[in-house]
């Protein structure tokens, strides 16, 4: 007869293991898209409508066309493997909300900070962040239909100083397919953060 325990442990070691990553970034650089694109449920969403509350708050330029915004999260589920979750949580973009950085990027593995090309600018406190919590992150170069010039790797490298171990890779938050690739990326950049057991035991 098996008993109870018994079976509480094969479940467990049959459930899949689950991780948690960040989708971050600027004001509307594609991080609902990208949540959205890749979700196997229908992703959580707390968009709301641009007012003009926000007029003169939020930085429009270049993104004139951009009618909602997230006011907390995104939040979506997919399966890479029978043994690997990955439930995804996009953060907020504008400056008023990322007091919220701070607990949302609690227990993640690690975050995608995509970039919009027309506007690198504000991508440079999304990388601060991470950098500066030694969280793994990789950058994803969003690619807009409206963007005059694409721009290879090894130059948003320069133009955002970003330090050479630090993967990046040209995306199309749209396509589900290619969001799944970066995750695939993030998740292979932060296990290769990880200390090796020989490591762990002289440390």
């Amino acid at each position: 007869m098996v008993s109870v325990h018994s079976d509480q442990r094969q479940a467990a070691a049959l459930a899949p293991e689950s991780v948690k990553i960040l989708v971050a970034g600027g004001f509307g650089v594609g991080k609902t898209t990208m949540v959205a694109s890749v979700s196997e449920i229908p992703p959580l969403s707390t968009e709301e409508l641009l007012t003009e509350a926000s007029s003169g708050v939020d930085d429009l330029a270049g993104i004139e066309g951009k009618t909602t915004t997230t006011v907390a999260l995104d939040f979506g589920r997919i399966t890479i493997s029978p043994k690997l979750v990955l439930y995804l949580f996009g953060t907020p973009g504008q400056d008023r909300f990322w007091f919220m950085w701070d607990e949302l990027a609690r227990g993640a593995i690690g975050a995608i900070v995509l970039i919009d090309t027309r506007r690198l600018d504000t991508s440079f406190a999304a990388i601060d962040f991470f950098e500066r919590r030694e969280i793994p992150f990789v950058v994803g170069i969003n690619h807009f239909d409206g963007a005059k010039h694409r721009y290879e790797p090894e130059e948003i490298r320069s133009a955002l100083a970003i330090s050479p171990g630090i993967p990046i890779v040209p995306c199309d938050a749209r396509q589900r397919d290619a969001s799944k690739l970066i995750l695939i990326r993030l998740i292979e950049h932060a296990m290769s953060r990880l200390p090796v057991e020989g490591e762990k035991a002289s440390a």
